[in-house]
């Protein structure tokens, strides 16, 4: 009979493997008389549920003549336990165990030795702390000292007069400041350093032509939430202006307060970083190594600057970083050098020049915790378990 040509092919390779026919030029010849078939015979026994050797076994899968199936079977029995009802066991003999007296024939659950106990609630630090503490020590490690920055409240005076900034300068409106209602202005203010800041707003001096508006001391006088730690700057350069001179490096990083729109990178109140040098013959050049080094501790080795606008910095720099994770340049802080019209009022000398720069501390903290919105990371949003399971900041550990 004629047969399939898959299944011609197979039995043909089969019989000349067992050598039963010979292929001629033009015809097949018969070498054996009677045909063993083992396959098949495997096949029976198999489906009989004989056992058959692995050599065997392994040679049909390969052919695909068999596939391998698992059954399970389980068996159930009584064991020493078993009751028809479910019984509660006491993990504890009570005071009414002992007055109603079943505790005789209470059954009391066995002690497991091994169980771990409820985990103890440690302190955790925040990521935001992690950051800042490093961020000290780096500043110490440069010879920084920090200056007192628990002054949340400040009068625009000190805020905005001192550093050059005119009155009616956008960032004034109540739209970027929260101006306090009470008490809504400060007490007390340096009447002659008041004088010599009115002077160079109004007329300028020190080579300035200033302002040349009206300067006004009840706008001077109100109090505000401070909203950058610049202004704990302006009191420092006072003082240290007002006895002998001697070369300063101060540090600050605290909490500053914007009325600005919450959205994924901007709160109302974050935390700023803040680094000055004041010291005789600074320059530009002097700027640009120390934020090399400052920032090359951080880990940002990359730096470019871009020439910017700061009331109270001329010249001012941005500065921004090559970040290797998003393959571009991110802006990283803001710098600049103090103008002579917001030192000298101060007293200072006339060779005296101030270096600074400032950063948040929320921006490399996301970057590098992986954050990417702000609410995840500080107010009242923040999971708890972020805070537990952080990992230590590696700033200025590489």
């Amino acid at each position: 009979g004629k047969f399939e040509p898959s299944i011609y092919k197979i039995g043909c390779t089969q019989a000349i493997k067992n050598k039963w026919i010979e292929m001629g030029k033009s015809a097949v010849s018969r070498k054996v008389q009677h045909v063993d078939d083992r396959v098949r015979d495997l096949l029976v026994q198999i489906q009989k549920g004989e056992e058959v050797s692995a050599q065997d076994i392994d040679a049909l899968k390969r052919r695909k003549l068999i596939s391998s199936q698992i059954w399970k079977g389980f068996s159930v029995k009584k064991g020493p336990n078993y009751t028809p009802k479910r019984k509660k066991m006491a993990t504890d003999l009570t005071r009414e165990h002992l007055q109603r007296g079943d505790w005789k024939e209470i059954e009391f659950k066995e002690y497991n030795f091994l169980a771990k106990g409820q985990p103890t609630d440690g302190g955790c630090l925040h990521p935001l702390l992690k950051v800042k503490r490093q961020i000290q020590l780096i500043f110490l490690q440069m010879g920084f000292e920090e200056m007192a920055t628990n002054n949340f409240v400040e009068s625009s005076f000190w805020n905005f007069d001192v550093l050059f900034q005119p009155q009616q300068h956008p960032a004034r409106d109540s739209h970027d400041t929260f101006f306090l209602k009470e008490p809504s202005t400060t007490r007390s203010l340096p009447e002659d350093y008041v004088e010599r800041v009115k002077q160079v707003h109004e007329s300028g001096g020190y080579g300035s032509r200033g302002y040349g508006y009206e300067w006004k001391r009840e706008e001077a006088n109100k109090n505000l939430l401070r909203t950058h730690t610049t202004a704990v700057s302006s009191r420092m350069l006072y003082a240290l202006a007002q006895g002998k001179f001697a070369p300063k490096k101060y540090y600050s990083i605290d909490r500053v307060f914007r009325n600005e729109a919450v959205d994924r990178t901007h709160l109302a109140e974050f935390h700023q970083i803040e680094g000055l040098i004041c010291d005789r013959g600074l320059t530009l050049g002097h700027l640009i190594g120390v934020l090399e080094d400052f920032f090359s501790r951080l880990g940002m080795s990359k730096l470019k600057f871009k020439p910017a606008y700061n009331p109270y910095t001329e010249p001012s720099m941005e500065i921004f970083s090559y970040h290797e994770g998003l393959q571009k340049w991110v802006e990283i802080g803001n710098s600049g050098m103090f103008r002579p019209e917001m030192l000298r009022p101060m007293g200072l000398p006339e060779d005296v020049q101030v270096i600074a720069w400032g950063l948040s501390l929320e921006r490399p903290t996301m970057i590098l915790y992986g954050i990417d919105n702000i609410r995840d990371l500080f107010g009242h949003k923040v999971d708890l378990s972020l805070i537990k399971r952080n990992p230590i900041c590696r700033i200025g550990l590489n």
